[in-house]
């Protein structure tokens, strides 16, 4: 049977349930999975933070199970899935794991939006800290959908690509930007800039055809996407942290023996606190490669630019509060220290 979220992308061919197959392996009561494939879909490229992060993961599911379990990881969306489709294609058992632009799940929750709310840490440290406060509330959301949350994968906080600089809030008036979510949708339509929200497969194009003219993301992802064929310029106004998140389908992983569920648990242990040691210095070799292929970069911004940025982000926050009720509330006390 072809699952519904495979059934929307045309021509792709379905993907067998691994879950299914480990069923398989039932002998007299007993469930022998002593080995299994898995796909892995990740929509940027094999350089990029992410891509090496579970690269890292595979490497490591690889040793603990002494190669009983066999990962292969799909990088460029080349099983036809984005971030926005990975939530249903992984509840759904069209692929195994993904590896997910958490605001992209959005419209499944509203506290997948916390890691991109702007302004709300300012730094790495600050947004490991709000990852472990809401980790049991993600954590939640994917087990009512049937998958399980294995760890995070944050990126180098964000900033603004540009073909002119970007240096005061002028500069931002009637600015065709791509956005990643609909907090910065409103963050910068707020600042009155005229935003669009894209996912990661569509923005290189619409930057050659002059469908956009800045981007909203990293150094980190403009460097993968060599965003200096299009942009000279990138301002760090380090509007958030935001997170991927790697989740995995439940029955696939329940179809695990016990030894090997340790095992991958214990690889996605490893690979979250690898991961946030990575991106500790990723803006610093980012700003280098920058640098090589002559992009100005303004970093730290004026501080009306930011003052404008953060009053535009009021009310982004304000809508996040009231749609995740008392659990957004007790995450952002608990994150500020408040009594």
């Amino acid at each position: 049977m072809i699952s519904k979220a495979a059934a929307k992308k045309n021509g792709l061919k379905p993907v067998i349930n691994t879950s299914l197959l480990l069923g398989s392996l039932l002998v007299s009561g007993y469930a022998f999975a002593q080995s299994a494939n898995m796909d892995f879909s990740n929509e940027y490229n094999a350089n990029s933070i992410h891509a090496q992060g579970d690269a890292y993961f595979i490497d490591k599911v690889g040793e603990l199970t002494g190669g009983d379990i066999n990962i292969t990881l799909h990088t460029g969306g080349a099983l036809g899935f984005n971030s926005g489709d990975h939530f249903y294609a992984v509840a759904d058992g069209a692929v195994d794991i993904a590896d997910t632009l958490s605001g992209t799940m959005s419209g499944i929750d509203s506290i997948f939006l916390l890691s991109s709310l702007p302004f709300i840490v300012e730094n790495v440290e600050d947004a490991r800290r709000l990852y472990e406060i809401a980790k049991p509330h993600y954590e939640e959301v994917f087990e009512d959908n049937g998958q399980i949350l294995l760890y995070a994968s944050p990126w180098p906080p964000s900033g603004v690509w540009s073909k002119t600089a970007i240096e005061s809030p002028d500069d931002l008036e009637n600015l065709k930007i791509r956005t990643f979510d609909r907090s910065g949708t409103e963050t910068f339509r707020n600042v009155g800039a005229s935003p669009v929200s894209l996912s990661w497969g569509d923005v290189v194009p619409q930057l050659a055809t002059g469908g956009i003219s800045a981007v909203l993301t990293s150094a980190e992802a403009g460097a993968n996407g060599s965003f200096w064929e299009h942009q000279n310029h990138f301002a760090g106004v380090q509007y958030a942290i935001p997170l991927n998140m790697v989740h995995m389908n439940k029955g696939v992983f329940e179809a695990l023996s016990a030894e090997q569920q340790d095992a991958l648990l214990e690889a996605a242990s490893l690979t979250d606190q690898h991961n946030w040691a990575a991106v500790e210095t990723r803006t610093e070799e980012n700003y280098q490669t920058l640098g090589e292929h002559d992009v100005t970069i303004n970093d730290p911004v004026s501080a009306e630019l930011l003052s404008a940025l953060s009053d535009a982000s009021a009310s982004v926050i304000e809508n996040w509060l009231q749609n995740t009720g008392d659990v957004g509330q007790s995450i952002l006390v608990e994150f500020r220290g408040e009594q």
